[in-house]
């Protein structure tokens, strides 16, 4: 069959049960064609296509009739556009023949091959008839107040006709669907048709007598289900009228999706076996709190299904002694599976976009196929674990589409998203071919939350690039955040935005630091063993220390380049100053950055070359990862810290230096790339322009000379910073205000049932 509908107050209504039965039925039965046949002009349309929770068109006539496009290129469809553009005689013309009528006021919206006003009943005059008719174009007016000039003869119900004709479509399968006197057209062509609940008396009026067309009771979708059963479409095809559930309700009140499992997994002896994990940050420990006090919950993540290690297992415990109703809840991957969405797509078309190096990104459809299988299966097994009205909290760009599925396979949750890497302005993420997905997708959540205030404003300016959104709620950023003092500042952020009647909560929650890891490590007694074997290495040298991972992004090279600098413009620093470079490699498998290390490997030789004396290297470069505890040690002699990414979500090494620095009563300085967003959190750091030779070299300069007391008054104010806003902080934060936006959301359908009651 063909479902020929009309969008506002038809399609896009109903009940939301309706409609969700309705889009359910539709995408699950491929032989059903779609047409969406508005007044709407095409941009206009352009944002359901976004929206995942709406079934994508086969065709669009939009323009009431004047433009009719392939659903999914939206491509005009020939020979039929062309016939309509032979027959209008151009905007401007129609505009100066108008021009003498006071009172019109040109409707501000998109539209092609029509021209829209508004205007009052009377200037609807024979003289105004005559005029259009002169032009061999047709007025229509409705609703006492709108004036559309069309080309002649052209409506929905013509157009529609013609797209009929032209797919060879049996016109005793067509349904159409309206609501308004504006969908009558449609009604005149012996087609099958539906005027849902609460249609326009006029519609309902002309309709009247018309066998064909049932006169729904209910409203929107529900009509359009009304319709299918009246008409015999369901029996026909063998759909039942009730569509079961996606699947069973699940028992985890909250439910946690992430890439990472809450333990590592190793193979020992052929055996697969589970250990605590070593989160070099603390956000796992974190998330696990949540579960301490016995709530029942879940963690998605991903694992290889490896037949050679027997069945796999979808469920495993966590940790039963502290978590004792959490539990693991597995997506089976192939080793094929995370090779092209992790290793491969993730990292080499999204990394170097959000980052804003998109002409590094590789974009391929066949991998982008293999992202969204991937994130099918992640929404599926956060669907099947999730309680009624349950929270589910998703993090990261590695699953920017599980919000799409989820919110169709389970209405009732709460889905939260954290996006933990930056996310760059519109300028740079419309480069993704995706976006308009992508967005329409995390568009889906009640709750997102970025690092800083200007990535959470970057999303806003893309989104409504994708769809029309109002900015509901706006907060001042200071003085939690610096404002006009970095790259990344901002005076004032969104805080919520409404799509399509939807509430949408924007935060800015940067991620905090375990400080207790830290004091851990520093009360290690082989810590303290180090500490005192590096301060004696180091008791002539100041150290510049610099922990990055191996990445483009990071800015290595920049550093190095400006640290031959320094020592070409400030001779008198040689012998008596150090970098050492600990660099991290990154993931097992991943190729893409062996260029850079062969690069940074040239530069360390070069400079070491160029000025190394008996006894003294000036760069000590280490490509390894290190242990914390190994790194703490580090930290704590450091009297340069230089983190200079050209583009970074937060850097958490940043304030570990600051916390390790300020435990131990240090003047330790901290120069940090003000494109890192911890640049608008921490106050006293000494920001520098990566992008700037002269002045990545001048900053860190500055940071060596600086006097003690200057640079203990800089570290007290970003460890008062760091003390403050912890790891355990950021997760209280977000949590909470997820927990807002639900018991929001919770009381509003209440009320709605009770006024349904």
């Amino acid at each position: 069959m063909l479902l020929a509908t009309d969008l506002d107050g038809t399609f896009l209504a109903g009940d939301p049960e309706n409609r969700l039965k309705l889009y359910r039925l539709i995408v699950a039965h491929p032989e059903i064609d779609l047409v969406f046949v508005t007044g709407r002009g095409l941009e206009a349309v352009l944002p359901l296509l976004s929206d995942p929770t709406i079934p994508q068109p086969d065709y669009i006539i939009c323009d009431v009739g004047c433009t009719v496009v392939h659903g999914a290129s939206q491509q005009a469809i020939q020979p039929l556009q062309g016939e309509i553009d032979e027959l209008w005689p151009g905007e401007q013309v129609v505009e100066r023949a108008l021009s003498s009528f006071e009172g019109l006021q040109r409707q501000e919206v998109p539209q092609e091959r029509r021209v829209s006003y508004f205007c009052d009943n009377d200037l609807v005059s024979e003289d105004m008839l005559a005029r259009v008719s002169a032009l061999s174009c047709d007025v229509l007016f409705s609703a006492g107040k709108y004036l559309d000039i069309l080309p002649q003869g052209v409506n929905k119900g013509r157009t529609l006709s013609r797209l009929i004709e032209h797919l060879g479509v049996d016109p005793e399968s067509v349904l159409v669907a309206g609501d308004t006197l504006n969908d009558l057209s449609m009604y005149q062509h012996e087609f099958k048709g539906v005027c849902v609940g609460e249609s326009e008396a006029g519609l309902l009026a002309a309709t009247e007598h018309q066998a064909r067309v049932l006169h729904a009771g209910a409203s929107g979708c529900g009509g359009i289900l009304e319709a299918f059963e009246h008409f015999g479409y369901l029996g026909q095809m063998g759909i039942e009228a009730e569509i079961p559930d996606y699947m069973n309700r699940g028992k985890s009140d909250l439910v946690i999706v992430y890439h990472r499992l809450p333990y590592e997994e190793v193979i020992e002896n052929g055996e697969l076996i589970r250990r605590r994990p070593k989160s070099p940050n603390g956000i796992i420990p974190t998330l696990l709190s949540f579960f301490s006090d016995g709530k029942a919950g879940s963690w998605v993540a991903w694992s290889v299904d490896d037949p050679d290690l027997g069945p796999f297992q979808t469920h495993t415990e966590v940790d039963t002694s502290r978590y004792e109703k959490l539990v693991a809840a597995r997506v089976a991957l192939s080793e094929e599976d995370v090779e092209i969405f992790y290793k491969r797509f993730s990292k080499e078309a999204f990394w170097p976009t959000l980052h804003t190096f998109w002409e590094r990104a590789t974009f391929r459809d066949d991998h982008w196929q293999v992202y969204l299988k991937v994130n099918r299966l992640f929404a599926g097994r956060a669907a099947e674990e999730a309680a009624e009205n349950a929270v589910v909290w998703i993090h990261d760009y590695n699953l920017w589409m599980v919000p799409a599925y989820l919110r169709e396979m389970r209405p009732d949750l709460t889905i939260a998203f954290f996006h933990h890497t930056y996310f760059p302005s519109a300028d740079v993420f419309n480069v993704l071919p995706w976006r308009r997905e992508i967005i329409g997708s995390l568009l889906q959540c009640d709750h997102i939350g970025f690092h800083i205030p200007r990535q959470a404003e970057n999303f806003v300016d893309v989104a409504r690039g994708v769809t029309p959104l109002e900015v509901t709620q706006k907060m001042g950023c200071a003085p939690r955040f610096l404002t006009y003092g970095c790259a990344v500042g901002l005076d004032e952020m969104s805080t919520e935005i409404t799509v399509n009647d939807r509430k949408i909560g924007l935060g800015a929650h940067p991620v905090g630091l375990d400080l207790n890891r830290v004091r851990t490590a520093l009360s290690d007694q082989s810590v303290i063993a180090q500490m005192e074997t590096l301060r004696e290495e180091f008791k002539d040298v100041r150290l510049i220390l610099s922990v990055e991972r191996l990445d483009f992004t990071k800015g290595i090279i920049e550093k190095l380049q400006a640290y031959e600098r320094i020592l070409n413009e400030h001779p008198e620093l040689k012998t008596k100053v150090t970098l050492m470079l600990i660099c991290v490699p990154a993931a097992a498998g991943m190729t893409i950055y062996e260029e850079l290390l062969s690069q940074i490997e040239q530069t360390v030789g070069r400079i070491n070359g160029q000025f190394a004396q008996v006894g003294w290297t000036p760069v000590q470069f280490f490509f390894r990862a290190l242990p914390f505890e190994e790194l703490v040690a580090y930290y704590t002699i450091a009297d340069v810290m230089w983190i200079t990414p050209l583009r970074d979500g937060l850097n958490l090494v940043a304030k570990e230096y600051i916390a390790t620095q300020g435990l131990t009563q240090g003047s330790g300085v901290l120069v940090l790339s003000e494109f890192a967003g911890a640049a608008a959190e921490l106050r006293g750091a000494i920001l520098a322009n990566p992008h700037h030779p002269q002045d990545l070299a001048d900053t860190c300069y500055y940071a060596l000379a600086i006097s003690r007391s200057e640079a203990r008054n800089r570290l007290s104010e970003a460890f008062e910073v760091v003390c403050r806003y912890d790891i355990e902080y950021w997760g209280r934060e977000f949590i909470n205000e997820v927990e807002r936006r639900r018991t929001t959301k919770l009381n509003k359908i209440s009320a709605i049932g009770h006024r349904a009651a």
